[in-house]
């Protein structure tokens, strides 16, 4: 017996593994069992049993998620989409479903309502929601971003799974829908660009704000000096985050043809450069 071979033989079939790490997990020793998930994973991969490493990896980062433990479920899910690439698994509707159902394990955070900004509570109970609301954002996002790469590197679309482009927009938008408008943008999606944006105006409107009418399409109709007008205009706003610029430097040279210094700069070169 060669000496691969003798090392596939020592590991059990992933199914044991699985059953031992959930009942761990649902002791609540979390830490425990995550570095066991990463260990035991990282010894199918090293020995080519990527089935049994890919589903060790997403019953891992479902369980944690589950039980609220957004950064150690952010890390399985990371570690399973770069598992894909090392097997060098091409995308299909199987995969993409998989990373859909560890996707929406992800805890949705909403913000206190009712708020008195006077009781040192309530701010104080404001202050450990957003710091959760971050740590949510920062896990999914660069799990799905790790996706959308791994879909585009080995499957039919250059810019990744229209799919997963979805929800990664679905979860921006949930916590910045001006930002998810620009993201469509930026890939050259202009009717779900102005549904977006239709959601915004109806969102201003039973808020009774004031909402400027769209000028998106006047915007596509070769109107560059008009996109940096507008973009000086709004600067004091774009500048609170540095995505809404990186999205509107995609969505230059998408539209106008305005070359970066850099080409991999931005959102997606950022996404690509992962």
């Amino acid at each position: 017996m060669s000496r691969e071979r003798f090392r596939k033989a020592l590991l059990p079939p992933g199914l044991e593994n699985i059953e031992k790490l959930k009942k761990i997990v649902d002791e609540g020793n979390y830490y425990g069992a995550q570095q066991m998930y990463k260990t035991t994973s990282a010894r199918y991969t090293s020995v080519g049993r990527y089935t049994e490493a890919l589903d060790l990896l997403q019953s891992g980062a479902c369980l944690q998620l589950e039980h609220d433990q957004v950064t150690c479920g952010g890390e399985l899910a990371a570690l399973f989409v770069e598992t894909l690439v090392k097997a060098k698994v091409d995308f299909d509707d199987d995969y993409l479903d998989r990373i859909r159902k560890i996707y929406k394990k992800f805890p949705r955070i909403p913000l206190p309502e009712n708020l008195d900004l006077a009781d040192d509570e309530a701010i104080h109970r404001l202050s450990e929601t957003l710091g959760a609301a971050k740590t949510r954002v920062q896990s999914c996002s660069s799990f799905l971003k790790a996706a959308i790469k791994w879909s585009a590197e080995h499957g039919p679309r250059k810019i990744g799974s229209p799919e997963l482009h979805d929800m990664l927009a679905e979860y921006i938008y949930s916590e910045s829908p001006e930002a998810v408008c620009l993201l469509y943008l930026s890939i050259g999606n202009l009717r779900d660009a102005n549904n977006i944006m239709d959601e915004i105006k109806k969102l201003a409107r039973a808020k009774e704000l004031e909402f400027p009418e769209s000028e998106l399409m006047r915007l596509m109709r070769d109107a560059l000096p008009l996109f940096n007008m507008l973009r000086q205009k709004f600067s004091s706003c774009i500048d609170r985050d540095p995505m809404f610029n990186e999205l509107l430097d995609d969505i230059g040279e998408k539209f106008y043809g305005v070359r970066r210094k850099n080409p991999l700069q931005g959102m997606f070169g950022d996404l690509f450069k992962m």
